[in-house]
């Protein structure tokens, strides 16, 4: 689908690309098992929200659950072995669940483990994106879950909640206008709604401080790892990289669907800054510059005017030592700065590859990352006129 298509289609969407949190106490319905008539409704609105051209990315708790139910054990399981052997055991069940359900709806989906050293770790940042900004293009939803196998260090009971903080993660990382965090509970409340009937929604916060943290401790419990703070936590995370968040009840009717149309239920987190700002200011800020590349007068007339990514064969040279991931500044043959991008290839492969078109690059260097140098979804341009600032500074 072309951007102008997409665009008209998600003409009537106040949020066009979107991380929908699903929780284990929303997605269990209390109980010790996956409740499919909740998993059933939440993917019909999902479905509406993929025909009307809307970008989703789904992080989704329930696989220990899963695992529980399936090998007939009850309640809680202490110790890390054992609940990574659920989470082993439910995977697959939780994913084979997602599929028979978005099948209904004609919808591909995929599975994505993380955990939150691949995200920490510069290339496995831009594996992650790369991977996650592709399949949306395909149309197909991503079911991300925390790798629970493996990452031990995040799996203690009572201790991170990290798919709530893992949805904000990948919020940041494809860039999403908002990320959904849903639950069993309406959003962030003055007092716990289960214990004090007093207890008023809070429908927008401005500002996560102190006093917003203190209102939402002790409220975890039943059977997912993560409580309000976790929550309020990942908010936090989120919107100081633009994204705006809402917590919500994922048993209200078509909640997914009014809040991507811009329904105010719920709690509200504002962002303070837009996430294409944020990002953009990150990138040209010059604190994480590993290395220069050089482009020629075809390259710089694509990336300004086309916004197309930059190849290999526009490059006239690769100046520093940076990796891959590394943030790279561009520059014209009149050594003026165009922009900043997170290089899909090293220095050293890059003056291997420059100036070879893309059909050859596969035979130059040891691994193929793509044909484009630096992805237009990983690029920032400077407006006119940093780009005379920066030349009168050299």
């Amino acid at each position: 689908m072309d951007k102008s298509a997409k665009k008209q289609k998600t003409s009537g969407l106040k949020y066009r690309r979107i991380v929908v949190k699903l929780g284990t106490r929303l997605l269990t319905g209390g109980g010790n098992h996956l409740d499919l008539t909740v998993m059933s409704d939440i993917a019909r609105q999902i479905a509406a929200l993929h025909s009307q051209g809307a970008e989703i990315v789904i992080v989704s708790s329930g696989a220990v659950a899963a695992g529980r139910h399936k090998l007939g054990i009850e309640g809680k399981v202490k110790g890390i072995p054992y609940r990574q052997v659920l989470a082993s055991v439910g995977q697959s069940r939780l994913m084979n669940t997602y599929e028979q359900l978005f099948d209904q709806h004609h919808i591909t989906v995929a599975q994505g483990l993380l955990t939150r050293s691949d995200i920490d770790d510069r290339a496995g940042y831009l594996n992650a994106r790369n991977t996650l900004l592709a399949l949306m293009e395909l149309g197909v939803i991503c079911i991300v879950n925390e790798n629970d196998v493996v990452s031990a260090d995040e799996i203690k009971e009572n201790k991170f909640g990290e798919n709530d903080i893992l949805s904000a993660m990948v919020a940041n990382l494809i860039d999403a206008d908002m990320l959904m965090i849903l639950s069993d509970t309406g959003g962030l409340f003055t007092a716990d709604p289960r214990v004090d009937p007093e207890a008023r929604l809070i429908p927008v916060v401005e500002k996560i401080d102190a006093s917003i943290k203190r209102l939402c401790r002790g409220t975890s419990g039943g059977m997912g790892t993560g409580g309000m703070i976790t929550k309020v936590e990942a908010a936090a995370l989120a919107v100081s990289s633009g994204v705006h968040v809402v917590i919500a009840s994922g048993k209200e009717p078509d909640i997914v669907l009014k809040l991507a149309s811009g329904d105010m239920r719920g709690t509200h987190f504002l962002p303070a800054i837009s996430h294409m700002e944020s990002r953009r200011r990150w990138m040209v800020s010059g604190l994480c510059t590993r290395g220069k590349l050089l482009v020629d007068s075809g390259a710089a007339l694509a990336l300004k005017k086309q916004n197309r990514s930059l190849l290999a064969a526009g490059i006239k040279n690769a100046e520093g030592k940076f990796g891959r991931g590394d943030i790279v500044a561009i520059y014209d043959t009149n050594e003026t700065q165009i922009g900043c991008g997170i290089a899909n290839y090293s220095s050293e492969d890059i003056n291997i590859i420059k100036g070879a078109q893309s059909n050859k690059i596969a035979g130059l260097v040891s691994v193929d990352y793509g044909p484009e140098v630096v992805h237009r979804n990983n690029l920032a341009l400077l407006e006119r006129e940093e780009q005379g600032a920066n030349r009168q500074a050299l």
